[in-house]
C-alpha cells in the first residue's frame, strides 16, 4: 500500500504499567501473595497507537511523558513499534503510572495515575492543530483531561475528521461532544455507565446512538461485538474462541485494528472482525503493547477461522 495514507493520530495517554500478578482480584481490605511483578509500557493511547504501527498502517501519538526513569523508555519503546513521536512532550514531574492486579483467569483491575498525561492540555492540541488535521481519522480515549478531549473533537469537527472515542475510564461528556463522534466505543460496564442501567446489548447501541452519535461498536468480551449505526442498522461479530490468560490491553488492541481497517476501505461488519480477530490474539498473550499481533498474526488467524 502506499505511504501516501492519511497517518491515524491518536491523542492520549501513555503510561508504564506496574503488574502485578495474583491467584485472584481481591477483596477490600484483603492482601493476597502474588506470583510475579514487571513494568510494561501501557497506557490505553500509547496501546492503540502500537496496535495500529504493528498492522503496518502509519501512526502519529500526540501526548505527553516525565522527565523521570520511565520518560525515555516510553518514547523508546513507542519509536521502536514504529509509532512516529514527534508530537509527544517530554515535561516536568512523573510519567503516567497504573498499577494493575492480573488474575490467573485473565481477569485485570487498574487504577491510572495520571502524571504527564494530565499536562496534555487544549493549548497542546492547538498546537497539533495541523497534525490533527492532517489525519485520517482520530483516536481518543478518556485518560486524559476532558477539557482536551473536548477540544480535540472540537478540531476535528472543525477539519471534518472523523473520531473513534473509546470511553474509558468512563466519565460524564459534556453534552456538545457527543455529535463530534464518529465511533463510540465503550465495553458493556462503560456502555451501562452512560446509560444509567445495565441493558441488551440492542438497546444499550440504540440509547448511546439517540445522543447523535454516528455508530457505535459495543465491545463484549468473550461474546464478540455489536455494531450500530445511526440509521437503524446493526449486525454481530461473533467471538473466536481462545485460551485467554491476560486481558490487558485487548480493548486498545480492537480498537487500533477497527481504526485501521476502516481506513483501508473495509465495512465497518469486515473491519469489526478484523479488529475481533486481532484482540483474540492479544488475550493470549501477557501484557499490554507487547501483545499486539502483526499483521501477518491477523491474517493467518483469520484465514484459519473461516
Amino acid at each position: 500500500m502506499s505511504e501516501t495514507r492519511k497517518p491515524i493520530v491518536v491523542v492520549g495517554s501513555i503510561n508504564m504499567d506496574l503488574v502485578a500478578r495474583t491467584p485472584r482480584i481481591p477483596l477490600a481490605g484483603q492482601t493476597l501473595i502474588g506470583s510475579g511483578f514487571t513494568t510494561t509500557p501501557g497506557g490505553k493511547g500509547a496501546n492503540q497507537a502500537v496496535a495500529i504501527a504493528r498492522l503496518g498502517y502509519p501512526v502519529h501519538m500526540i501526548g505527553a511523558v516525565g522527565k523521570d526513569v520511565f520518560g525515555q523508555s516510553l518514547l523508546d519503546n513507542l519509536a521502536a513499534a514504529g509509532v512516529d513521536t514527534h508530537a509527544v512532550s517530554t515535561v516536568a514531574g512523573p510519567s503516567g503510572v497504573a498499577p494493575i492486579l492480573v488474575a490467573d483467569n485473565g481477569e485485570n483491575s487498574i487504577v491510572v495515575v495520571q502524571g504527564a498525561n494530565g499536562k496534555v492540555d487544549p493549548d497542546f492540541i492547538d498546537q497539533q492543530a495541523a497534525l490533527i488535521r492532517s489525519a485520517g481519522m482520530v483516536l481518543c480515549q478518556l485518560e486524559l483531561p476532558m477539557g482536551t478531549i473536548s477540544r480535540t473533537l472540537a478540531v476535528c469537527s472543525d477539519a471534518g475528521i472523523p473520531v473513534m472515542l473509546d470511553p474509558a475510564p468512563a466519565a460524564e461528556l459534556p453534552e456538545n461532544v457527543w455529535s463530534k463522534i464518529a465511533w463510540f466505543t465503550p465495553n458493556e460496564t462503560e456502555a451501562a455507565f452512560y446509560l444509567g442501567k445495565e441493558c441488551k446489548p440492542e438497546e444499550s447501541a440504540k440509547e448511546l446512538l439517540a445522543r447523535g452519535l454516528h455508530g457505535v461498536v459495543l465491545k463484549r468480551g468473550s461474546d464478540g461485538a455489536m455494531v450500530a449505526f445511526s440509521n437503524g442498522k446493526r449486525d454481530s461479530v461473533h467471538p473466536f474462541r481462545v485460551n485467554a490468560i491476560d486481558t490487558v490491553g485487548a480493548g486498545d488492541c480492537f480498537n487500533g485494528a477497527f481504526a485501521v481497517a476502516l481506513l483501508e476501505g473495509n465495512e465497518p461488519l469486515a473491519a469489526a472482525r478484523f479488529a475481533s480477530a486481532a484482540a483474540a490474539i492479544s488475550v493470549t498473550r501477557r501484557g499490554a503493547q507487547e501483545s499486539m499481533p502483526s499483521r501477518a498474526e491477523v491474517d493467518e488467524f483469520l484465514a484459519s477461522n473461516e
